[in-house]
């Protein structure tokens, strides 16, 4: 059978793969993305679904419109600008399924085949699939400690043909947790409009910050319409309700909006009325709070155990918010290798390889979840992952 250009060269997310092999039980999975489930507000959605259903199930359980539900997109609206200063009198919002769908439906928006896509390396491994569907040409761009090189970035701006869009996580990125400055925040708006292109700002971990102060997002900073924000309640309620959204110049927007509809019609209607109920008679902030000082806990037992078990032998980033720890192996190891000897021994991490532009590259690096598993996971597997380390580098 022949496929589509489009897919028949598309490889299946590392990370999906890994996590069938956490389907064994005894294997402790460091892999996955996934929030601590004590993160869920389980009690408080009980009671609003109950409510819901019993006050409003032919509207929960009836077609919506595809912009998303109206009091959820006025609440999410009010919420962005009031809190963090996103959004102008020029922007709309939509509800999406997911951050990931503000993603791709961007790339299908601006995206024709051949266009380029600039984004940090290594990035998360769900957009670079994302705009490999649409066969966009992908250049990576080197991060340091202060997030994407601007120097680096605008020698790919000035000599990459057709670039159309710059991807970025700025805060807590995934999967190195390193956080974008505010000045080379401030450098990419001015790149952005210099080049006349457009940010995808993909921000779903920026409220869960423990640790460091706050830094503006790019779309506060964003002055004429040059940023797509992509927000999502995964992180801070639950990622299986699926409710992400879209912030974005009213007719970038109406584009989505069409994109959507030729997608999924629109976001599952009964999870963005329990949302929106959630936002009117619960404190979110309040919820949040408790989040961070579970992950702060989880990040600083991780890192105790690496540093009383790798000892110098892996660097790594500390990490100041998130759900990632990002692990470097010494020069001339592959992070791969170190994954498949990890999962022999009932461990499981996502290679670095994972999240390169380049998919054949060969990384010694490999990503660790802290926020998924228990504290006594956490101590096990670290010392499962330190045996391995010892084999791997005989």
């Amino acid at each position: 059978m022949e496929y589509s250009d489009r897919i028949s060269t598309l490889q299946p997310s590392a990370i999906r793969e890994i996590l069938k092999v956490t389907q064994d039980k005894s294997v402790i999975s460091f892999a996955a993305g996934n929030p601590d489930p004590e993160s869920f507000p389980a009690r408080d959605m009980a009671e609003i679904a109950s409510g819901l259903f019993r006050e409003s199930s032919s509207d929960a359980l009836q077609y919506g419109v595809s912009e998303g539900y109206t009091p959820l997109r006025e609440l999410t609206s009010e919420r962005i600008k009031r809190k963090y200063n996103i959004g102008r009198d020029s922007d709309d919002l939509i509800i999406t399924s997911g951050g990931q769908q503000v993603i791709e439906m961007t790339a299908k928006v601006f995206l024709n085949e051949g266009d380029a896509v600039l984004c940090e390396t290594p990035s998360f491994i769900g957009a670079l699939n994302a705009f490999r569907s649409y066969n966009a040409n992908l250049v990576g761009i080197p991060m340091d400690d202060f997030g994407m090189d601007p120097d680096a970035l605008e020698a790919a701006l000035k000599k990459t043909p057709r670039v159309k869009l710059i991807y970025t996580i700025p805060t807590f990125q995934n999967p190195s947790g390193i956080t974008m400055s505010l000045k080379r925040r401030e450098r990419l708006i001015e790149l952005s409009e210099k080049y006349d292109v457009y940010i995808i700002e993909d921000n779903p971990y920026f409220e869960l910050r423990f640790d460091g102060e706050f830094v503006p997002t790019i779309k506060s900073l964003d002055s004429t319409g040059r940023v797509i924000y992509a927000g999502s309640y995964s992180k801070v309620l639950s990622p299986g309700i699926r409710i992400g959204y879209a912030c974005a110049r009213r007719d970038i927007i109406q584009k989505l909006t069409v994109a959507k509809q030729v997608s999924d019609v629109h976001t599952n209607l009964f999870f963005q009325m329990l949302a929106a109920e959630y936002l009117k008679t619960r404190d979110i902030d309040a919820h949040i709070s408790k989040i961070r000082e579970i992950y702060r806990k989880k990040s600083s037992l991780m890192c105790f155990e690496m540093d009383k078990n790798f000892g110098s032998r892996v660097g790594y980033t500390r990490p100041q918010g998130g759900l990632f720890i990002w692990c470097k192996l010494p020069d001339g190891y592959d992070g791969m290798e170190f994954c498949r000897i990890c999962a022999a021994s009932k461990v499981a991490a996502v290679p670095g390889s994972a999240f390169s532009v380049d998919e054949n590259e060969i990384v010694p690096a490999f990503r660790l979840n802290f926020s998924l598993p228990t504290e006594e996971q956490i101590k096990t597997g670290i010392s499962r992952m330190s045996e391995a380390l010892s084999e791997y580098l005989k």
